[in-house]
């Protein structure tokens, strides 16, 4: 059933775009930024607008990658910036502070996740101390955001970055006469906090048991009955261009959702064929109590890259690294920050990872391409880690 949300998120996300970009609030958003208080000037401050809405909207990654790239693609297009470079800092800001700031669900399945090997008697402690303690280890995430600014405030174009695709801004959709930017910060808003609400809903009134591919799925239906009163009864556009707008932007977002679509059943076939447990069964051979956490972040990288999914990968491998951190005597904390750094690596750099392709839809970005100009940084934030795991289990 969490599929068929995030397919049918992921086409009800065009309508409210195209809605948005028609009412002429992205052109008010603009104007707010570059001419009433020069908040943005340059291509630098441009970026660091997405760079520092995907710091501060933790709740859910996939909410996180669409905010920032509705807000970021406009001031992209006027400054002539590449939205291969946005979707870069759109992906790289969204699911790292989601698994570093876990007051959502990514904090509820680590959660539970650890909790079952307590309860097994693996390990001992308070869960929640545990999950904390492991958090400060999960170094993948705490380099690519260091990385992703310093490219963003130094300019740093690696590889393919250099040849990204320049885009230029389509005017046809736009509304002059209304352009005011709260037809775009007032949805934008209400996402944010219908988020926080369907989530405290299906979690039962807790925030960090909901369910979020349920809370982004209602969230996107709440925002297009907003925007149909609001625009509509704003006389901002008629009934019918309403309806034809959310029509085309559902439309234009079709192959997206097949695209999620296809990378659901490969990891789900790959998750059948047990792929992530064989190689963990490779590795256990030749393991070292000092090498330990690196293996076990490589190893979760490469599950998490074939499958698609950090989720899968830490349900996959915390119940493998807990016990063979035991076995070895390491530090079982570190093992799990492994398995999360591993886990957001992977998914970060996997072109068939819900995050990757949903970043490339929210910022108008071809998924290969991005996928190919954001490795480079994704490579040397995974080098750093990797050396501060070999790190730690040596000190």
């Amino acid at each position: 059933m969490w599929i068929l949300k995030t397919l049918a998120f992921a086409v009800l996300v065009g309508s409210v775009m195209a809605l948005i970009e028609k009412s002429g609030g992205i052109e008010g958003f603009v104007s707010f930024m570059q001419q009433k208080h020069t908040i943005v000037s340059s291509q630098r401050s441009a970026l660091l607008v997405p760079y520092f809405i995907g710091i501060f909207i933790f709740i859910e990654s996939t909410i996180t990658s669409l905010i920032a790239g509705a807000v970021g693609k406009p001031l992209c297009d006027s400054y002539k910036i590449p939205h291969a470079k946005l979707a870069f800092v759109c992906d790289s800001t969204a699911a790292p502070i989601s698994s570093l700031i876990v007051l959502n669900g990514w904090g509820a399945l680590l959660l539970g996740l650890i909790t079952t090997q307590v309860e097994s008697g693996m390990i001992e402690g308070e869960s929640v101390s545990i999950l904390m303690e492991a958090v400060l280890y999960n170094f993948y995430a705490m380099s690519a955001i260091l990385v992703t600014f310093l490219a963003i405030w130094f300019k740093i174009d690696l590889g393919p970055m250099k040849n990204a695709t320049l885009q230029t801004l389509n005017n046809s959709m736009h509304n002059s006469s209304s352009a005011s930017m709260y037809y775009m910060v007032l949805p934008i808003l209400l996402m944010i906090a219908s988020v926080f609400f369907f989530l405290y809903l299906t979690g039962d009134g807790d925030i960090l048991h909901g369910s979020g591919s349920s809370s982004i799925f209602y969230t996107m239906l709440t925002t297009l009955l907003f925007l149909f009163l609001y625009y509509v009864g704003s006389k901002n556009m008629s009934l019918n261009t309403y309806l034809f707008t959310a029509f085309k932007g559902a439309k234009n977002l079709l192959s997206i959702a097949l695209i999620l679509l296809f990378a659901f059943a490969i990891g789900k076939l790959t998750g059948e064929l047990k792929t992530g447990l064989y190689l963990a069964s490779l590795a256990s051979d030749f393991l070292h109590p000092y090498l330990l956490s690196a293996l076990i972040f490589l190893l979760s990288g490469v599950i998490s890259f074939s499958t698609g999914t950090s989720w899968g990968t830490f349900s996959i491998m915390i119940p493998v690294a807990v016990p063979m951190a035991v076995g070895l005597d390491a530090d079982v904390t570190l093992a799990i920050g492994a398995v999360i750094s591993g886990g957001v690596f992977g998914d970060h750099c996997s072109p068939i990872s819900d995050t990757t392709i949903i970043s490339s839809m929210a910022s108008e970005c071809e998924v290969v391409e991005h996928v190919q100009t954001q490795l480079p940084y994704a490579v040397i934030s995974a080098s750093i880690a990797l050396a501060l795991f070999v790190g730690c289990s040596i000190f």
